[in-house]
């Protein structure tokens, strides 16, 4: 009867942990659905973006949960940390893909002015003949203004295609003429 007993507090003991790892997991993806960013601050120096505070929360989740999982299933504490370990690394790594595919690389957030060929604009202050602008052009949600020259005078709030760029602050613009 004893060893029955000092078993059960032990496999008891060990099925805890595994459920505390996966709840620490789950309470980790709840506060990162409310705060934010502010928690991969933290985490910022420890890698290149791997760890991800939903990398972490993926992690604890599948340790902990497949890990309890495993223990029931087989019995074997040493084969439910490697099958808790596994699923932790698998699920961590999801996360972590996912959690750059929507965040994002960054790569494209900045708009840079060679972005701006082909795209629609307005004139807010009219272009001179021979002289300077300014045009309001939207890339990819970001709006911009830069100075404009066209070959022809063009008034404000004339409609442009920017048709090259100059300058990092100016560019070369051509009236639409709409039928």
């Amino acid at each position: 009867m004893r060893d029955i007993d000092v078993a059960l507090v032990t496999g008891g003991g060990i099925v805890t942990v595994f459920l505390v790892l996966g709840a620490l997991g789950v309470l980790l993806l709840l506060v990162a659905l409310v705060l934010g960013d502010v928690l991969d601050g933290a985490l910022e120096g420890l890698s290149a973006g791997f760890f991800s505070t939903e990398a972490l929360a993926g992690f604890l989740g599948a340790l902990g949960f497949g890990g309890a999982i495993a223990l029931d299933a087989t019995g074997s504490t040493s084969l439910a940390v490697v099958i808790g370990l596994v699923l932790g690394v698998l699920l961590g790594a999801v996360a972590a893909r996912a959690s750059r595919f929507l965040h994002g690389t960054g790569e494209t957030d900045t708009v840079r002015t060679s972005d701006m060929v082909e795209k629609i604009g307005q004139v807010v202050d009219a272009i001179p003949e021979g002289g300077f602008g300014v045009v309001s052009i939207s890339v990819a949600g970001h709006r911009t203004r830069l100075n404009a020259r066209s070959s022809v005078a063009v008034p404000a709030g004339t409609q442009v295609s920017v048709t090259q760029v100059i300058s990092p602050t100016a560019v070369q613009v051509e009236p639409l003429f709409l039928p």
